[in-house]
């Protein structure tokens, strides 16, 4: 059975080492892939270099996007998605720390398909990433997908 790719966008470092540490803990196999921004989220997404080659930098069939990004906000990064014909259907979690009711209607309008704020605790992470991994990657139906 292959392997549902995740892909990861966020810029806080300690965030990411958390996430892998998190998914290991919650024993989820996905692998994660992680960029630092909202362009790198892009040239992944759209296969430019250095992300050309799909087998190293597959397209992922979940996406957790910060909102608070460098270069361009998850935001603009999810505006762009839902533009492109062969990506739309992409799952997209918004993993973030605002609370804000603006970025969360924000993200529902461009068409995120859940909101949920970080968690202070380890634990709670490990528990929210399960429950993700349970209903996106093992009992959600994936849409197809493709360039």
């Amino acid at each position: 059975m292959e392997l549902t790719p995740i892909l990861l966008v966020e810029d806080n470092p300690k965030d990411v080492v958390l996430t892998q540490r998190a998914f290991r803990k919650a024993q989820i196999s996905a692998p994660l892939y992680a960029v630092s921004d909202g362009e790198k989220a892009i040239a992944y997404l759209s296969g430019e270099a250095p992300y050309n080659d799909r087998v190293q930098y597959p397209l992922p069939a979940l996406i957790l996007l910060d909102l608070k990004l460098p270069r361009r906000s998850g935001a603009e990064v999810l505006a762009w998605l839902r533009q492109q014909p062969g990506l739309k259907r992409i799952p997209v979690v918004m993993l973030t720390t605002s609370r804000e009711y603006v970025d969360v209607n924000q993200s529902y309008d461009l068409g995120a398909n859940a909101y949920i704020v970080k968690p202070v605790s380890f634990d709670d992470l490990v528990s929210i990433l399960d429950t993700l991994n349970v209903h996106w990657l093992t009992l959600n139906e994936k849409p197809q997908i493709a360039l």
